[in-house]
């Protein structure tokens, strides 16, 4: 659904049941400049958001020791 924004400030309770439904864009002087999502819709895309970007830190949390051995690999007990 697209309205305006003044559609949108004049009918938002409508606008917010819309948006339960799928996405609503709102216009303003003629380009698309707000997406209103539902509250559950805007929750998954946070999760999504979550899990990407952990799974694009996981190789910099790699234990990094292990090409170059640990720290105290060249002590010996006496």
């Amino acid at each position: 659904m697209q309205v305006t924004a003044t559609e949108a400030r004049d009918h938002f309770g409508d606008i917010c049941d819309h948006a339960k439904t799928g996405p609503v864009f709102v216009e303003k002087d003629g380009q698309i400049d707000t997406v209103i999502l539902s509250a559950r819709q805007f929750a998954e895309l946070q999760a999504d958001k979550t899990i990407e970007v952990q799974s694009q830190r996981k190789p910099q949390l790699e234990p990094s020791h292990v090409p170059q051995g640990h720290w105290c690999d060249v002590m010996r007990v006496w």
